[in-house]
């Protein structure tokens, strides 16, 4: 077998001879050394020999030759072909070893700076690839060399064509596994270069770059982990999961198998548990997959530390719902770590950076979430943060913040956490702060939060809590907390219902928050529904006198920017029948808040209020049945003073609310005859003054109001009162708006009644003649309801002095646009006489 062999060696040599000559032959042309190499080439290919063999013939023969050819030739065809010889050599020759003192020297050459200038890059790629079949056959052999692999390396890793950079990776990689001893001397010369190449556009290229540092760093020295760390973290937010893929596997591995991976666990930790919350399920589950063994692994090196824990471990009573508690070696790492930890990641979760916040507060879940109790240590750090980082522009940073914040309810005491929570409350309160709570509350089991409810209910009915703003956010999240108690502490709220309704009352009344009204209907509802009670209706008349006691402890203090104007409101309103039993409250914020010398802007609140209460009176404030009783208070000293005129558009509408609340008790019937006789000296002459007010629903009210008090209490009147009386309503049949000017009509048919039925008829006939010769001017009105409205009067005022109109009409029918009306006046009369 061996002569066989060596025949044929001697067999192919002797076929070589020529071609080799002429490339060795220092004036042979370009075309000749291309000849001579696929003379080679076709040599090898007819000849195919053993290793041994091809060794021989390669190793004496051809490796200097194809070299030099490889160094110095100019024509890229020539370089090609001899890459290709050279290539075939090496892999099927026995001994490639001994081609390395020849070999290596050429690649430095056309790879590096100052000589390598190999222009094109199919050929850079090549020789990489024949640097990386040396490093795979060589091994071991390569260690002389070393300094001369790492320089190309070097410079190839940051080569333009971007083949070349990847297969630079591979042979990185291959050097730290080929060469491990040794490796670790060169290894930082490589970092750089991998550094900078770690952000390329192509995405493979990044991939086989962390892979190759993962290799570097493995084998080499363990101090250019912090070289790295940062790049690394930049690529976990790498939009190619792969690319992400990567880097976790990397971080994994180092964490397993690093020899210095102790003095580096606080800042590789981070970069692994956050592939936890990648898009990618794949990603996600290497990560777990990772995690579970490095704890594990962790937990064997660790095993005589934790011994206790691990005979004794008990799992803790209340845990997050549908989350898997991680191992305990998992547990121990992160909280012997966090403190380190926990600062830079703070910091970052407050970046000007959106996705570095986002993975920051997602990582903070994570280890909060295997911090468990030990969470206590860090809790004045935490919660600065968690106040910050909620009021964040992403919601979901701030979602992550809140699914912290809940295992902070979960793992900490309340003793500790309301603590230092109430103590932020002590301040002036952020949105950020009632979202934390909430969290914290949400986290909370319902036996643990149950003996800290009293507090949290005081703390946050507290008005510098409850009424600090009337921003719609902040009171939306006390809104939220309000339901979170709900939910967690169900019955138990009853303890702090009082409370609990302050705050609801507070939210509903935000002027700005609309869109609140429904939701805190339905809490409300739910905070009765977990009393036993059938509505929200049933918690006002639980608490109705302490609610109005609550809002009018300043209430001599008020004005028109008080919060406490707009709570009286939602009070008195939403409670609907309910109020009807706290009148006694309710009528003395009323007499103490609209007098005279009040806030204006507040007393037109509060006039608003009263008038949108009497409008449904038996639904409200008289549903008890008790508001009669009230009603000399309401109008002599509340009603009263204040249709008194005074200059300014806001005193206007103040009288003009206080006219539309008369004309709702009377309308609504609950002002009986005798309750009339009594208020109508007060009240008449403020009356006749509205008729003539600015406001025309003013000025419809009051001509109403009139002819109601002429109804009832007209026999009372003396002739100075029905003088005053018609000579202000007749002037309102001129008013523009018509309705007002059939209210006169109506008043004044009322007017003509009264004086029939009085004893000062006699003294009243020269009135009476002039207002027929006013109204009979009327009946040429261009309004035809006016028209029919002024006969009706006159049909009854005839009755008082019919001879008297029937002059007066004869005398003007003549001069009438439409006399009908004098016609239908005059039969009337006529008739009125013949029965």
């Amino acid at each position: 077998m061996a002569a066989a062999g060596g025949q044929e060696a001697a067999a192919l040599a002797q076929a070589l001879s020529r071609p080799l000559r002429s490339l060795q032959d220092p004036g042979c042309g370009r075309a000749e050394r291309l000849r001579a190499l696929e003379a080679v080439g076709a040599a090898l290919r007819e000849r195919p020999l053993s290793g041994p063999a091809l060794q021989e013939v390669f190793g004496t023969q051809l490796v200097r030759p194809l070299s030099r050819c490889l160094a110095g030739d100019v024509t890229e065809r020539c370089r090609e072909l001899a890459l290709q010889l050279l290539c075939h050599g090496l892999s099927h020759g026995d001994r490639p070893a001994e081609a390395l003192p020849v070999l290596l020297p050429v690649l430095a050459q056309r790879l590096c700076p100052p000589q390598g200038a190999e222009p094109s890059e199919e050929l850079r790629l090549g020789f990489v690839q024949l640097l990386g079949l040396l490093l795979q056959r060589c091994g071991a052999a390569l260690r002389p060399y070393l300094d001369e692999v790492v320089r190309i390396l070097q410079t190839t890793l940051l080569d333009h064509y971007a083949e070349v950079r990847r297969e630079s990776c591979r042979c990185a990689v291959a050097c730290a596994q080929a060469l491990p001893e040794h490796f670790h001397m060169q290894s930082e010369s490589l970092i750089n270069p991998l550094m900078q190449t770690i952000s390329h556009q192509h995405y493979r290229v990044r991939v086989d770059v962390i892979q190759a540092t993962g290799a570097v760093i493995q084998f080499g020295n363990g101090k250019s982990v912090d070289d790295v760390l940062s790049h690394l973290a930049q690529r976990l937010f790498d939009e190619i999961p792969k690319v992400r893929h990567a880097v976790t596997a990397v971080v994994g591995e180092w964490l397993l198998h690093l020899r210095d991976r102790y003095s580096y666990f606080h800042k590789l930790i981070p970069l692994l548990l956050g592939s936890f919350s990648d898009e990618i399920p794949e990603n996600t589950k290497l990560a777990w997959t990772y995690w579970e063994k490095i704890g594990s692994q962790w937990e064997k090196e660790n095993e005589e530390d934790l011994k206790d824990k691990m005979d004794f471990s008990v799992a803790p009573l209340y845990y997050p719902k549908g989350v898997t508690r991680p191992g305990l070696g998992c547990r121990e790492l992160v909280s012997r770590n966090l403190s380190k930890i926990l600062p830079g990641l703070c910091n970052d979760i407050t970046d000007w950076v959106e996705s570095t916040r986002v993975k920051a507060s997602q990582l903070l879940y994570t280890l909060l979430l295997h911090t468990e109790d030990h969470i206590t240590q860090h809790m004045e750090l935490l919660l600065r943060t968690l106040y910050q980082a909620c009021l964040d522009e992403e919601k979901e940073v701030v979602k992550n913040c809140v699914k912290a914040a809940e295992l902070i309810g979960t793992f900490v005491s309340p003793t500790v956490s309301l603590k230092l929570i109430a103590t932020a409350f002590g301040n002036t309160p952020k949105p950020s702060n009632l979202m934390v709570l909430t969290g914290v509350i949400r986290g909370s089991a319902k036996e643990v939060l149950q003996p800290h409810l009293t507090d949290l209910g005081n703390m946050l009915s507290q008005a510098e809590v409850c009424q600090r703003s009337e921003e719609v956010f902040y009171m939306e999240q006390l809104l939220y907390c309000v339901q979170a108690l709900i939910e967690v502490c169900q019955e138990d709220c009853k303890e702090v219902s009082l409370q609990l309704m302050e705050m609801l009352v507070a939210v509903m009344a935000i002027p700005s928050a609309e869109h609140l009204k429904e939701k805190v209907e339905e809490t409300m509802s739910s905070l009765a529904e977990v009393q036993g009670l059938d509505s929200f209706l049933c918690l006002y008349k639980q608490h109705i006198i302490q609610l109005m006691e609550w809002v009018s402890v300043s209430c001599d203090c008020w004005t028109c920017y008080s919060p406490e104007i707009l709570q009286f409101d939602v009070i008195s309103t939403h409670s609907g029948p309910v109020i009807g039993e706290a009148l006694d409250n309710f009528i003395l914020v009323l007499k103490t808040c609209l007098q005279p010398n009040k806030d204006p802007q507040m007393r037109l609140k509060l006039f608003t209020v009263l008038s949108q209460l009497l409008q449904k009176a038996s639904e409200t404030v008289n549903s008890q049945g008790l508001f009669p009783s009230y009603l000399e208070t309401v109008i002599k000293d509340i009603l009263a003073p204040n249709l008194q005129w005074r200059a300014g558009r806001t005193a206007a509408a103040i009288r003009a609310t206080a006219v539309s609340c008369l004309w709702a008790l009377i309308h609504c019937e609950m002002l009986s005859p005798e309750e009339v006789l009594k208020v109508k000296d007060g009240l008449m002459p403020e009356i006749i003054a509205a008729i003539d007010e600015d406001s025309k629903i003013t000025r419809m009210m009051a001509c109403r109001i009139v002819g109601v008090l002429l109804k009832v209490c007209g026999k009372q009147f003396d002739e100075d009162n029905f003088t005053k009386t018609y000579t202000e309503v007749l002037k309102r049949l001129d008013d523009a708006s018509c309705d007002v000017r059939l209210a006169a009509a109506h008043t004044l048919s009322n007017w003509f009644k009264c004086v029939r039925d009085t004893d000062v008829k006699s003294a009243m006939e020269s009135h009476v003649e002039f207002l027929y010769q006013e109204l009979l001017i009327y009946l040429d009105d261009q309004d035809q309801n006016t028209q029919d409205a002024v006969l009706e009067v006159l049909k009854e005022g005839s009755v008082l002095y019919p001879d008297v109109l029937v002059r007066e009409i004869e005398g003007v029918v003549h001069k009438h646009r439409t006399p009908v009306y004098c016609n239908q006046l005059l039969h009337h009369i006529q008739a009125a006489r013949d029965s």
